[in-house]
């Protein structure tokens, strides 16, 4: 008989200001780090906009404490055995970092290089990633979400210990509709054609303007946008389909219900300049339904072109025929959809991300 293994505590601490994947990563895998004995609690700014996912930890068995000043972190955190930190800002790890005690472990979804058209791109790529491998270089260690990164950060921002967690989901609850549920979601939320999902945070680097684009070289088909419209690209892709008169484009604002619409729909379009794993990728491939996406490092660790899904250009009007191709063929769509799926049951479901983050928390501590 084996003994179980020595409780662990840990200290989650984020400075979101809103909830993003990194926050839905967290609410993802931390209830199920319990079962491996080792129990979370996550400090979260007290944010209005962080209320509601307040409630869905609190509601999964996770504690929250929430904060108004960061700089009283350090102090509320010392009496954990581990400290992780994930940050939007890279003045909050130059802040927090030196002040936190040991050990202390950054996990990074950050998005690092951006594929902008060159010059822009090569900038980014001297000023963007050194921002924060100083920082980085304080913890005492770095984890990351995908093995691109991983290697990034390793060979270009030279920090040494890098431990990657690949992502996860939930297979049970981005899964595939049935033909009679299905039928149901479309008339819910009126989804009348083939429709074309594009879910995410209104971003330069999220490209929500090209999927915009696309839409006007492809009427016959429907395009549905989700996320933060009162952002200011949200503002811009608003202006931009009103300007363009296009009436087969919707945006939909912020949903807690994406799996509904990720069964409803035809395809994910995600024509992303800069991810590190992404979750939408993941939700979309779980539930089935075909990716056109961009051929960036970290979409293609994901998706096998011609396999899980398309991987084209971030040009609009390529973007737009390989849409009218899988609406014109939908027996190959369903074909790229069952594959996506069954990509994520053999690599990327959460219980393959718990299981690695809490051997990785476990390694950490015994250091």
């Amino acid at each position: 008989m084996t003994d179980s293994p020595a409780p662990l505590s840990v200290a989650f601490i984020t400075d979101a200001p809103r909830v993003a994947g990194s926050e839905v990563w967290l609410l993802d895998v931390l209830p199920r780090l319990t079962e491996a004995g080792i129990r979370s609690t996550v400090f979260l700014s007290a944010a209005a906009p962080l209320d509601e996912l307040t409630r869905r930890f609190t509601e999964a068995g996770v504690p929250v404490e929430r904060y108004s000043d960061l700089l009283t972190l350090p102090g509320r955190t010392g009496g954990f055995d581990l400290r992780v930190l994930q940050a939007w800002y890279p003045g909050n790890y130059r802040m927090l970092l030196p002040r936190l005690a040991s050990p202390c472990f950054v996990i990074s979804h950050d998005q690092l290089d951006f594929h902008y058209p060159q010059p822009l791109r090569a900038s980014y790529l001297e000023a963007y990633p050194w921002t924060k491998a100083a920082p980085f270089r304080r913890a005492d260690g770095v984890m990351t979400v995908s093995h691109w990164a991983g290697a990034f950060i390793r060979d270009r921002m030279r920090v040494r210990d890098v431990q990657v967690v690949t992502n996860g989901v939930k297979t049970d609850v981005y899964r595939p509709a049935t033909p009679e549920e299905r039928q149901g979601l479309r008339a819910k939320h009126e989804f009348k054609r083939f429709t074309v999902l594009v879910p995410g945070r209104f971003a330069p680097e999220k490209n929500q303007l090209a999927s915009v684009l696309a839409a006007r070289h492809v009427p016959d088909l429907d395009f549905v946008f989700t996320g933060d419209m009162d952002s200011t690209v949200g503002t811009l892709a608003q202006a931009l389909k009103n300007r363009l008169r296009l009436g087969n484009v919707r945006f939909l604002g912020r949903r807690w219900d994406m799996p509904e619409l990720y069964r409803a729909a035809d395809v994910l379009l995600q024509p992303t300049l800069a991810e590190n794993q992404s979750l939408v990728t993941l939700e979309a491939m779980s539930s089935a339904l075909p990716i056109v996406t961009t051929p960036i490092p970290a979409q293609a660790e994901l998706v096998k072109d011609g396999l899980t899904g398309l991987l084209v250009p971030a040009q609009p009007r390529l973007l737009a025929t390989a849409l009218q191709a899988l609406a014109a063929h939908p027996e190959r769509a369903r074909q790229l959809g069952l594959n996506a799926r069954q990509f994520v049951l053999d690599h990327h479901t959460i219980h393959h991300t718990a299981a690695r983050a809490a051997e990785v928390l476990r390694a950490i501590a015994r250091r």
